[in-house]
């Protein structure tokens, strides 16, 4: 099968080995994927024309993982947050459309790298947010959202409060999914989905069947706040490596 984007063998087995964890990760934590997933192929290759195809395949995963989130979601954060992101998402991709290959990877290893920072941190809110803030955090996702790591700003939000994993995991799960929703045609608007998007899409279907079937089975023996230490320290150690590369 010729692989699209014009990868070459290599490259296409490191990408699938790369899907596999990511979405194993997303079964477990319910975010992470496309961080993780878009700098490690920003490793290999310009990870831009990568990211509709990220973006579909998390579609599909809440597919496979909505039966067992139903009862868990919190919908008016969910809402609140949506709200916040259609207002910042426009913009930021029109911004990350343009941005050649090198700067687009820098942009985005940079970004997840300072998000991965305050994870890192501990840091905790003295007061539950209420909708206005949550709405400004949906904000800031929108704006990250174009360098397909929307989830981050709102996986620190969420981290930083009471919040009970099985509530944490289903309430990303269900945001992440409508934050693609808007961002995919937005995306088509400025030429980022492509011919060979679909082609991607279904290379990808099988290896991101196995990894969110691994991952929830996962999610029951493990601790949800240990394991989304280790992704956050996956992140961070990515995105220095990657930045890294491009400097030297």
């Amino acid at each position: 099968m010729t692989l699209p984007f014009d990868l070459t063998t290599g490259q296409g087995a490191f990408l699938a080995a790369a899907l596999f964890v990511a979405a194993f990760i997303r079964g477990v934590s319910g975010f992470g994927f496309s961080a993780i997933f878009i700098i490690l192929a920003a490793l290999v290759t310009n990870p831009v024309p990568l990211i509709p195809i990220v973006f579909s395949c998390e579609i599909l995963m809440t597919v496979f993982q909505a039966r067992g989130i139903r009862g868990h979601i919190d919908w008016p954060r969910v809402g609140a947050l949506l709200v916040g992101s259609a207002i910042t998402i426009v913009p930021s991709v029109a911004i990350m459309a343009k941005l050649d290959a090198a700067t687009a990877r820098m942009a985005i290893s940079a970004l997840i790298l300072v998000l991965s920072a305050v994870l890192l941190s501990g840091w905790r809110l003295s007061q539950p947010i209420g909708p206005i803030g949550t709405t400004g955090v949906g904000m800031v996702s929108g704006i990250a959202n174009s360098a397909g790591v929307g989830g981050l700003p709102v996986a620190a939000f969420l981290t930083a409060q009471p919040i009970p994993p099985a509530v944490f995991r289903a309430t990303m799960i269900v945001f992440l999914t409508g934050l693609d929703l808007l961002a995919l045609p937005i995306m088509a608007g400025h030429g980022l989905v492509t011919s060979e998007t679909p082609l991607g899409i279904v290379v990808a279907f099988p290896i991101l069947g196995a990894g969110i079937w691994a991952g929830t089975l996962g999610f029951s023996r493990l601790s949800g706040d240990r394991f989304r230490q280790c992704v956050v320290l996956l992140l961070t150690s990515f995105s220095v490596l990657n930045i890294a590369r491009i400097l030297i």
